[in-house]
């Protein structure tokens, strides 16, 4: 046992009445969109964009990402219990569980990947009423505090206790104690939290050149290189999600993350060659 390591153990309901439950998650969730209202709303007042098109922008964001990182996980890493019976497909779209009892659990089950495919679609979708008419222009700007947003929920899961890494026996490593571990483990929702606040920084860093603010695309394709690339990397020190990825070469979150990064840096390469040639 790792002497120097940190006992965890939260309980990760902040309240709950009856069946009904607020948990640390849900709020750090929440608190992830209001942060990156607040930074985009600064980037539109800047841009000299109306403001009132900001909250139709946040509704289609959050309920993209919310639906899109829902379905993903319930596709891609437990496809065969959601789809198993009525009450489990009920399951998928309302933050609900019938077993052991009937509860409210919130929405635990959520895939960054999927939320990432989910905001591009509803953007694409919010587009027809922005006076912003480029999607490229309008995914830019809120790729900038997304991970922001990525780190609350990465919060979330810490107070969770779950998807969290190997048996550590560094001095940073976390007993949670509410799974009933006696060993400490690697916080691997802390690196991961740590890695997408720093590009939500290097992305307003970015913002402030015109050369980068106005190559559309180009911090969008940053933002997915940053984030995917840590997701990646830090995937090798996490415990798998489900059985099936023991006996996969690399694991399911590593795989989605690699088209992702493919993509950032394609959209790099083009937003900065078309950017030249229009100088």
């Amino acid at each position: 046992m790792n002497l120097l390591a940190i006992t965890w153990d939260i309980d990760p309901i902040l309240f709950q009445i009856g069946t009904f439950g607020i948990r640390y998650y849900s709020l750090l969730f929440a608190l992830g969109f209001v942060i990156g209202y607040f930074v985009v709303k600064k980037i539109y007042q800047q841009e000299q964009i109306p403001i009132k098109e900001l909250d139709n922008l946040v509704i289609y964001v959050v309920f993209g990402g919310l639906i899109g990182a829902r379905l993903a996980h319930c596709l891609f890493y437990d496809w065969e219990y959601y789809l198993s019976g009525w009450k489990e497909i009920i399951e998928i779209f309302l933050p609900i569980s019938f077993y052991p009892e009937f509860h409210f659990v919130g929405y635990q089950g959520l895939a960054s990947h999927g939320g990432a495919i989910g905001i591009i679609i509803a953007m694409l979708l919010f587009r027809r009423k922005s006076t912003q008419k480029n999607i490229l222009w309008l995914l830019d700007r809120v790729a900038v505090p997304t991970g922001f947003a990525g780190a609350c929920i990465r919060f979330g899961n810490l107070f969770n206790s779950e998807i969290y890494g190997h048996q550590t026996d560094k001095a940073w490593g976390f007993i949670f104690v509410q799974n009933g571990d006696t060993w400490a483990s690697h916080p691997t929702q802390i690196y991961e939290a740590l890695c997408y606040i720093t590009t939500s920084l290097v992305l307003m860093y970015l913002y402030k050149f015109e050369r980068f603010r106005n190559a559309r695309g180009f911090l969008l394709g940053i933002f997915l290189i940053m984030i995917f690339t840590a997701r990646f990397f830090i995937e090798f020190l996490k415990n798998n999600q489900v059985a099936f990825e023991e006996n996969l070469s690399l694991n399911m979150g590593q795989w989605l993350s690699i088209p992702f990064v493919i993509g950032g840096a394609l959209l790099v390469y083009i937003s900065l060659k078309i950017k030249n040639k229009q100088n």
